[in-house]
């Protein structure tokens, strides 16, 4: 009884996509179809690459409006396909949107979701005003033409017919709502290598909040645990140099000599623990780059002019890249520019943070021409980051990192 129930009813969001739906399919059909006629007319021409390209990006906002209704009316919530990479000119850009497989995927949408919307339109609306007209169809001949009429097989068959028609509805439209969810589905979700993008930036962020949280661990087992526990060794070496007495006894001698050394090697142990574990996690990133960064232009030899613009924390690893990125250039700008005065400048813009150090040194800076630029562009490439260098002979330097916000 529940699946002759079923088989019977279709539910309110099928039909209203198959009724409502019917604007948007003839409106993205009759894009598509005058995007592949003008495409072809115009590609005798310099125009048409143009064209299709700016043709693919309205395609893919059409895609956008596809993928809310389904999700609306048909309970399909599909991911949105990747963004476009940004390019420098319009050569660049024609080629990106000629390229992108999410805008070819969505215009072929268009195309099949025009006979899906009206194969729905005329199941949902259509048909149920013809069955009612073949139902009533014994009154509706004596209503038009007056006059005896008497009972024929199409009268007696009409009534059954229609109502035998009208029980194929409501599975006809969940097959057309299924058939629909399966188009928008593979059509307007991420291409497969897109998918295998995010699937992979999904693990590579899992595990670099991983290995964050692993290195804060370490580091706070190491400061309350190791270096503890070397302080206390210090302190306890200076306490038994202190309690043997004072007496020229070669082998007392000796002894407060071995102790001596062994309190000195603790004390360089832990001054290099220390360093390991704020080389691990900065203790100034607890409060975030804006109290972190002014404590490195603060202790650099060269007087540093500070520009801050954060105002919303980035993700850990992110966090760490730029300090570290700020820490290395900034010893750079000590070590080898020559330079009277730098400014440390860092900022969000949308959902990518840009940090840059400007001096006013000798120029020639390079990647290639030593180990600690390189290093920092791979730190950067690790979390999508990107390093450019602009230092001409005489200078000035400007070194820019740029990183996104979240992973």
């Amino acid at each position: 009884m529940t699946e002759q129930r079923r088989f019977l009813t279709v539910r309110g969001g099928e039909w209203a996509f198959a009724v409502a739906g019917l604007p948007p399919a003839l409106l993205g059909g009759a894009y598509a179809l005058t995007v592949l006629y003008a495409g072809t007319l115009f590609s005798l021409t310099v125009f048409g690459l143009p064209f299709v390209a700016a043709a693919l990006k309205g395609a893919r906002g059409l895609g956008t409006l596809h993928r809310r209704l389904a999700a609306r009316w048909l309970g399909e919530h599909i991911e949105a396909p990747a963004r476009l990479p940004r390019a420098a000119g319009p050569v660049a850009r024609t080629r990106v949107a000629l390229t992108d497989p999410a805008a070819w995927q969505a215009l072929l949408y268009l195309l099949l979701r025009l006979p899906l919307g009206l194969l729905g339109f005329a199941a949902a609306m259509v048909v149920p005003l013809g069955c009612g007209w073949l139902i009533g169809f014994p009154l509706w001949v004596r209503l038009i033409e007056p006059g005896p009429h008497p009972v024929g097989p199409l009268d007696a068959a009409a009534a059954p017919l229609g109502l035998t028609i009208l029980c194929t509805v409501p599975p006809v439209i969940r097959a057309l709502s299924g058939a629909n969810r399966r188009l928008a589905r593979f059509l307007l979700g991420p291409v497969r290598t897109q998918r295998r993008v995010r699937e992979l930036e999904t693990a590579r962020a899992i595990l670099l909040a991983q290995s964050t949280d692993e290195l804060r661990r370490l580091e706070r087992d190491l400061h309350d645990g190791t270096q503890a526990r070397l302080v206390a060794l210090a302190i306890t070496l200076s306490l038994a140099e202190d309690a043997l007495p004072p007496t020229p006894a070669p082998e007392l001698v000796r002894l407060r000599t071995l102790l001596e050394r062994a309190r000195d090697q603790t004390n360089d142990t832990v001054s290099e623990l220390r360093r390991l574990t704020r080389g691990i996690h900065p203790v100034a990133l607890e409060g975030g780059l804006g109290e972190a960064l002014p404590g490195l232009a603060a202790t650099s030899p060269v007087p540093v002019a500070l520009r801050l613009d954060l105002t919303e924390r980035p993700d850990h690893a992110i966090e760490r890249a730029l300090y570290f990125c700020a820490a290395e250039l900034l010893t750079n700008v000590a070590k080898h520019s020559g330079a009277h005065s730098a400014e440390l400048t860092a900022g969000r813009t949308r959902d990518r943070i840009r940090l840059s150090v400007r001096d006013d040194g000798r120029g020639g800076a390079a990647l290639g021409a030593g180990t600690g630029l390189t290093g920092l562009a791979e730190r950067l490439a690790a979390v999508d980051g990107e390093l450019r260098i602009d230092s001409p002979p005489g200078g000035p330097t400007v070194v820019t990192a740029e990183l996104p916000a979240r992973l």
